[in-house]
């Protein structure tokens, strides 16, 4: 189980923008920031992950790329995701749920979800969720 990086006590719930370190609290955040190191990407808004949380945050498109603006799925549609049943109950699997950490904890994610796409259950939580969020798409396929 991994541990908050400044208190090394709690487990952590987030992540910093900057360098994408993971900690357990504002007072552990705060304590960070002071002497973080901005990784090389982007900074990212802080995400809580939390039981039932999204977040809502409304960026602009400014600072995107053609090709990331195309990529980009509406909040509208991401909303969607948090009302549907069939996807409440694939993340009830304790076995998705542990393959989404370890792809979380994952020092290169693309090549995580590559090898979780292998798997039948990570398979049907991805088409669930792209079912859910390009329904339009879809009926004119």
């Amino acid at each position: 189980m991994q541990l908050c990086i400044v208190c090394s006590e709690q487990p952590p719930k987030y992540r910093c923008p900057a360098c994408r370190s993971r900690y357990c609290s504002v007072v552990c955040y705060r304590k960070h920031k002071d002497s973080c190191l901005p990784a090389q990407s982007p900074p990212v808004p802080p995400v809580h992950e939390g039981k039932g949380s999204i977040s809502t945050d409304q960026s602009t498109v400014d600072d995107l790329s053609h090709d990331e603006i195309i990529d980009k799925v509406p909040m509208e549609r991401l909303q969607l995701l948090g009302q549907s049943k069939e996807l409440q109950d694939l993340l009830c699997n304790p076995h998705l749920r542990q393959l989404m950490l370890s792809i979380d904890n994952s020092e290169s994610k693309d090549r995580a979800i590559k090898a979780a796409m292998q798997t039948p259950l990570f398979a049907e939580f991805s088409d669930c969720c792209l079912k859910i969020v390009d329904k339009d798409d879809l009926n004119n396929v």
